[in-house]
């Protein structure tokens, strides 16, 4: 009997170091969510450093301004012939 009362008692002593705010279990799962947030952060700092790059490329230079306003505006030099290809879709029957 007093066998299993002290079984019991190290049991009830053993529950917050497992199960606890500041258990094993919870540290765990805090080193899960640190691992997390150090992969975002790291995606993070590669799209920082390739604005950063970008951002330099257009401080520095009349190339990149030129290409992005051709990409993203559309814009011509005077000199220049557009050509829009447009591709024909299928006609659909109802």
């Amino acid at each position: 009997m007093i066998l299993y009362g002290l079984g019991g008692l190290l049991l009830l002593l053993q529950y917050p170091l497992w199960f606890g705010s500041g258990g094993l279990v919870a540290q765990w799962q805090l080193r899960e969510e640190i691992e997390t947030q150090k992969a975002e952060n790291a995606q993070l700092r590669e799209r920082n450093e390739t604005l950063a790059a970008e951002v330099a490329d257009l401080k520095s230079g009349h190339e990149a301004l030129e290409e992005r306003a051709r990409r993203e505006l559309g814009m011509v030099k005077k000199s220049e012939s557009f050509y829009q290809v447009v591709e024909r879709r299928p006609v659909r029957s109802p």
